[in-house]
């Protein structure tokens, strides 16, 4: 009896805790599972037969066992979505994911999940618990762009390398060494203005410490204005600290730092799979202390 529970209880609490933590890489790992594989059968081969309530137990632990192997043996990894204003990304198993359109000043706006049936459902600052995958949202920081000409005529704003062309957003998801220091970068075309503009993100730990003339707390933008050919401009190169206009190669150019979402997706076990295995199994245990 006691190789039974301590088996079949093993195995539960093994799934609660990869329900709990399922980031952690071991438990993808195939001794992993292996051993969870082992429990079970431990658990199956002990089962005392003159009492009903070991069915209970062991029913529990081998619901629990499937859903911990499973998710150990064929969950995806977890992973960051980086998605930007207005795109939908699918993630497979799960739905889509809606990103929301970027407002200037506004708080940090929500992503949803969109299911087959179209249903969409909101989660912010918290988790939204699927039944297979937990997901959060997680702060990044964007940079809105506006320019102007020289006439104080607004310019409209393409990214022609970006996953959003018509965008007046920078994802700043590639990566410059200035100082041997890593900062995020992005570009942007102004058509009507024949210009390519490049923008490298400061934050504020970074302005402070490796630029002047930024005020304490606050980020920046270093532009870098060039011909539509990619040829540097004179006076094109300015820093822009967040919100405020600056001009270089013609242009009158300003930066707004925002906080916008990206999505963290970690995969776990069958969420009802493993309560009702685990609910089963204190029931069964329960029982059994019962009729002793």
């Amino acid at each position: 009896m006691k190789l039974f529970l301590l088996a079949s209880g093993a195995v539960v609490v093994a799934a609660i805790v990869e329900l709990a933590v399922s980031a952690q890489s071991v438990f993808h790992s195939g001794w992993f599972n292996v051993v969870l594989a082992a429990l079970v059968c431990v658990a199956i081969a002990s089962r005392p037969k003159q009492r009903s309530s070991t069915w209970a137990v062991l029913l529990g632990c081998a619901i629990a066992g499937t859903a911990a192997i499973s998710y150990g043996l064929f969950a995806p990894d977890d992973r960051t979505v980086n998605g930007a204003p207005g795109q939908r990304i699918a993630v497979e198993g799960l739905g889509t994911l809606v990103f929301p359109v970027a407002d200037t000043g506004a708080p940090m706006p929500q992503v949803a999940l969109a299911g087959s049936h179209g249903r969409l459902r909101m989660f912010g600052p918290g988790a939204l618990n699927t039944g297979n995958a937990m997901l959060r949202e997680t702060p990044r920081t964007v940079v809105g762009v506006e320019a102007f000409d020289a006439r104080a005529n607004h310019l409209t704003i393409t990214q022609p390398q970006g996953v959003v062309f018509l965008s007046p957003v920078l994802m700043m998801q590639h990566q410059q060494t200035i100082s041997g220091v890593q900062l995020p970068f992005d570009s942007f075309n102004l058509p009507a203005a024949q210009r390519v503009v490049k923008a490298i993100l400061f934050s504020p730990a970074e302005a402070a410490v490796m630029l002047h003339g930024v005020a304490p707390g606050q980020g920046a933008v270093l532009f870098a204005v060039d011909d539509e050919n990619d040829t540097p401009l004179p006076h094109g190169i300015v820093l822009g600290p967040d919100g405020q206009t600056v001009h270089a190669g013609g242009l009158t150019l300003r930066a707004t730092l925002q906080s916008y979402p990206a999505v963290t997706v970690a995969f776990t076990p069958n969420l009802v799979a493993v309560c009702a295995g685990a609910l089963l199994f204190v029931g069964g245990v329960i029982g059994l202390a019962l009729t002793r």
